[in-house]
């Protein structure tokens, strides 16, 4: 089924008005509502690859991922992620000094569950630093591990101690960072305890000039410096305006994020025209937009450096990966939605947008045009709902 842009947009309105759960209608309706995320899949992906066509020696990681610059400096942490055992987060520090709209946590940031003093997240399992000697004798070493969530430099006097176990067990290891609490004393201690790499969130500051002090300084003590922040219009702007003192850094990479929603940051971008890939990730499109243009300056002006596309594309292979490295049945994949419900409006700004296309349209079969089903769905919707709910809802105002 193709559905046409025209059809997909009624629908889509139509749905976004219903009160309460769904679950039923998008069960019953599945084909429709699968074919509307596959054509604007289909036909963001088609521009993506028009789009890449253009970035002079892009080069393809084994189908993975995309990159332009010196496969050198391709960062190891990312290697780790996409061809060992995977990211391997642990985590500490669950507050953060700053407010990013981009974040992941926005909505939800001074709530999030702390992680018991002396004790440290692995493996989405609680353990106290001595059991780290335990787990490391038993279980099989992982290929990497990075240190997220949310600004470890709140508390960084706390990790050397860990990074060193680490490190002495031959383990590579990076983190992240908004970059505003690093000092000469601190950056050096990460680098004595055996911390390989350093990533940097600019997007946090907008490229402030002391971040990017930082960065510099960063670079005197760790041997892998680079930027990770997701790809927004913001980031472009004060990036381009930096760029030069920015590559003086002697930074080795530049990870483009394209910037996923999640229940906590999407009201910040419900108005964009947004994506859905392989019914996981929902993104902008503007996001992975800004990294193509970063990718094909970078080299046309040559800066030198590693400029990898760390897309949707990515961290389902990412996905893919782990689950390889896991023992799990061939094909099987935890790339997944990160909501729990379908946001019909937040699709609308897409199909509104006159200048979006889908490549090819069908005509809907009789029985899944919109006015034949409408009493159907009116009914199921009644059928889970109070009689007050019902009345009280738009449904009935706009539709009945």
């Amino acid at each position: 089924m193709k559905i046409s842009k025209k059809d997909a947009l009624e629908w889509f309105e139509f749905l976004s008005k219903i009160p309460g759960k769904k679950e039923e209608i998008e069960e019953k309706y599945e084909k429709v509502i699968g074919s509307v995320f596959r054509q604007i899949e289909l036909s963001v992906k088609n521009s993506h690859k028009t789009t890449m066509e253009n970035i002079p020696n892009i080069q393809d990681l084994k189908g993975r991922t995309f990159f332009v610059g010196d496969k050198l400096k391709f960062p190891k942490g990312c290697i780790s992620c996409l061809f060992g055992t995977g990211l391997g987060g642990v985590r500490k520090t669950n507050k953060c000094n700053l407010t990013c709209k981009f974040c992941y946590y926005h909505d939800n940031l001074d709530n999030q569950e702390v992680i018991p003093e002396d004790m440290w997240e692995i493996g989405e399992s609680r353990y106290y630093e001595e059991d780290i000697d335990l787990l490391l004798s038993i279980q099989d070493k992982p290929s990497g591990i990075a240190y997220v969530y949310l600004e470890p430099f709140l508390e960084i006097e706390k990790y050397y101690s860990v990074i060193k176990k680490f490190h002495d067990a031959g383990i590579y290891q990076h983190l992240y960072t908004n970059g505003t609490l690093c000092t000469e004393e601190n950056l050096q201690a990460l680098s004595d305890a055996g911390l390989d790499e350093i990533r940097f969130n600019m997007g946090a500051s907008n490229c402030a000039d002391n971040i990017i002090a930082n960065m510099k300084m960063a670079k005197k003590y760790i041997k892998a410096v680079g930027i990770e922040t997701p790809m927004t219009p913001e980031f472009l702007t004060s990036f381009l305006e930096r760029k030069d003192k920015i590559l003086e850094t002697g930074l080795d990479f530049i990870n483009c994020a394209e910037l996923h929603l999640g229940e906590d940051n999407v009201n910040n971008y419900s108005e964009e025209k947004l994506y859905m890939a392989r019914r996981g990730y929902i993104s902008p499109l503007w996001s992975r937009e800004i990294t193509f243009k970063l990718m094909k300056m970078s080299q046309e002006e040559n800066w030198g450096i590693v400029v990898h596309d760390c897309s949707n594309h990515t961290k389902f292979s990412r996905e893919v990966n782990k689950n390889s490295k896991l023992k799990m049945g061939f094909g099987s994949n935890t790339y997944r939605s990160e909501f729990d419900r379908t946001l019909f409006h937040i699709f609308l700004p897409i199909l509104k947008d006159e200048n979006f296309k889908f490549l090819q349209e069908e005509e809907l079969p009789k029985e899944y045009k919109l006015i034949n089903c409408e009493d159907d769905i009116l009914m199921l919707v009644e059928d889970n709902m109070s009689e007050d709910e019902f009345y009280n809802g738009e449904i009935m105002e706009d539709y009945n």
